[in-house]
């Protein structure tokens, strides 16, 4: 069963993993250079819960306020060879798109389009044809094209001053750990492995050292780089840890790593858009390549999210001079057992 979370992706020689990060590129802009500007009710923006890339999406179109302005399409967290599917939708099918498979919105675009059908997605509903999956991009665009239909409220996740800090925290972030786990997990010998395993702890020991005096990771608020390592961070003890053989040490054996996590999760955006129910079943089920049996562990308990993490103690405004996102909407509230299980 192909992960269309890393097709495109592959193991060099049997030895190393090397992530595609070739998207579609097409980008909606202000200035509609691309032929797409931001537009109410347009776009679609089609995730699935269990993807770390999709969820920085989501967090992001929740912390600015877009609920309203871009409808969100869900995935199920499972898949067969061709395409992530709308299984969890009355009839399998989106109620927008009218699809069974995000791969129709792609071959719409491209009937002959050969790389990996990924998440998160931007679909223009009026063609039902893919605008990009380039979701680097598309979460500072997010940020910063979509400005006008921001909230009242909404934080400036990408402040112009801190901007080149913000990517260069990020690049490092994403090729040591966002991307280093997978590293380690599709790993193809032992060498490739060792090597993976000892770039990532490298990486998170060095955080875990920056973040021991400062609750964020650039500046004094959340920014865009605080986003894009949650996501790497909520999942390592439930599928990382294990099921990626990243196991030096858990997340919470590391105490400024974990308390920082803790305090994003409870954080309006983070943690009621973690679903560790859907999380866990795809990554098990999915890589029947690393877990053969398709197991899904019961563990371990996440309900240590909850805890209190005493990081007002170093200063920081969560969300600058803005305020936190309202209650989600109600379609798209995540059961209170998929993000915070008991036991």
């Amino acid at each position: 069963m192909a992960d269309y979370s890393t097709k495109g992706s592959y193991v060099e020689g049997g030895k190393e993993f090397v992530r595609d990060t070739s998207y579609v590129t097409t980008r909606i802009t202000r200035d509609g250079r691309d032929g797409f500007t931001p537009e109410a009710g347009r776009y679609r923006l089609v995730v699935a819960r269990a993807c770390p890339w999709a969820h920085r999406a989501v967090i992001a179109r929740r912390l600015l306020g877009l609920e309203e302005a871009i409808s969100m399409g869900m995935c199920g967290p499972t898949h067969d060879a061709r395409s992530w599917t709308f299984d969890l939708d009355p009839g399998g099918r989106d109620p927008v798109l009218g699809y069974e498979r995000l791969q129709e919105a792609y071959f719409a675009l491209d009937p002959e389009y050969p790389k990996g059908i990924t998440v998160p997605a931007l679909v223009d509903t009026t063609t039902g044809k893919l605008v990009t999956n380039d979701y680097p991009q598309m979460t500072l665009d997010l940020s910063t094209e979509w400005v006008d239909l921001h909230r009242e409220g909404a934080p400036d996740l990408y402040p112009e001053p801190l901007r080149d800090e913000i990517d260069a925290m990020a690049r490092k972030n994403f090729t040591e750990v966002n991307n280093g786990v997978y590293r380690c997990g599709f790993a193809g010998s032992q060498q490739a492995y060792d090597a993976a395993y000892d770039r990532l702890f490298t990486r998170l020991d060095a955080l875990e050292e920056h973040l021991s005096t400062r609750r964020y990771l650039v500046g004094d608020t959340i920014t865009e780089a605080d986003v894009r390592l949650f996501t790497t961070l909520v999942r390592f003890d439930a599928v990382y840890h294990g099921h990626f053989k990243c196991n030096r040490q858990k997340l919470t054996e590391f105490p400024a790593l974990w308390a920082y996590t803790r305090d994003l999760f409870q954080t309006p955006g983070f943690g009621d858009t973690t679903d560790f129910v859907q999380i866990k079943e795809h990554y098990y089920v999915v890589h029947t390549d690393i877990n053969p049996t398709q197991i899904v562990p019961k563990g371990p308990d996440v309900s240590g999210f909850l805890t209190p993490h005493g990081r007002e103690e170093l200063g920081g405004r969560p969300f600058g001079d803005g305020t936190p996102p309202g209650p989600p909407p109600a379609a798209e509230v995540v059961p209170a057992e998929h993000w915070v299980p008991q036991g």
